[in-house]
């Protein structure tokens, strides 16, 4: 009898672009430790100042594992990258300030240390999903990934906590995880984007409630400070396929993301 594990190896195998490794196949990361938690560099053989995809997983803020990567690791290295997965602190045990400054330490430590794992520290982009894409929008956003090269935001609703609630979408887990109402403006994205040009921004949303919404205001909002943006409607997708969709055969968001990563880091 063939088991669920099985039966999601090999649908997953069979969704990946061609030359690309299926997922049980991954390639073998180098794990690390970076101070409040672990990372695992993803670098091709030979490698050498190679661009960087740093990604930070999603989970709303509570759950989640740098090994939840899908195809990313493969497709990206077989495309030229070293890929670069953390972990970081949940809540309860750290409340979203403290992930924030996880994610910057972080960051901070592969920048310092990516070069002898074949990746170039002046060419990473940083990427994130769910509450990963909140977390590297809020660090990108307030200067906290110096020298990034580009950001990939991927589906979520937290850029501007009080326009959210104004708006009805402080709820669920939003408003478990953004309770005290006195947080709203430094843990938004949107409250540190004025007063500068950001790095090149992509941003991509799904059919998921009120994500297109937000994910247009904030990008006009970063456009207004002569920010470059590339604004990806994702409404064909869920809040999870649009993520784990990507490095698959004909998805259409990696392409999109691709193109933008060999125009800005790669």
């Amino acid at each position: 009898m063939i088991d669920r594990r099985t039966l999601l190896l090999a649908s997953m195998a069979a969704l990946l672009p061609a030359g690309a490794l299926a997922a049980r196949d991954r390639p073998s990361p180098v794990t690390l430790d970076y101070g409040p938690a672990k990372l695992d560099i993803y670098a091709p053989d030979g490698a050498k100042n190679l661009p960087v995809a740093f990604f930070v997983h999603g989970g709303a803020w509570m759950f989640g594992k740098r090994s939840q990567v899908g195809a990313k690791p493969a497709f990206l290295l077989a495309n030229g990258f070293v890929f670069v997965s953390i972990d970081y602190r949940m809540l309860p045990e750290a409340d979203v300030a403290t992930q924030a400054g996880d994610v910057e330490k972080a960051y901070a430590y592969v920048r310092a240390n990516i070069a002898r794992y074949g990746g170039n520290p002046n060419r990473i982009a940083g990427m994130g999903h769910s509450a990963g894409c909140h977390l590297i929008a809020l660090t990108g956003m307030r200067g906290g990934l110096p020298g990034v090269a580009a950001l990939v935001l991927d589906d979520t609703r937290a850029y501007d906590l009080a326009a959210l609630s104004k708006d009805g979408g402080m709820v669920g887990a939003y408003a478990r995880v953004f309770s005290d109402p006195s947080q709203w403006a430094a843990l938004s994205p949107a409250s540190h984007v004025d007063g500068k040009k950001h790095p090149p921004t992509f941003i991509a949303y799904s059919r998921a409630p009120g994500r297109g919404e937000e994910s247009k205001a904030f990008a006009e909002r970063l456009r207004a400070t002569g920010t470059a943006v590339t604004l990806f409607d994702g409404s064909a997708y869920t809040h999870m396929s649009i993520n784990g969709d990507f490095g698959t055969d004909g998805d259409a968001l990696t392409v999109k993301v691709m193109a933008f990563l060999k125009a800005n880091v790669g």
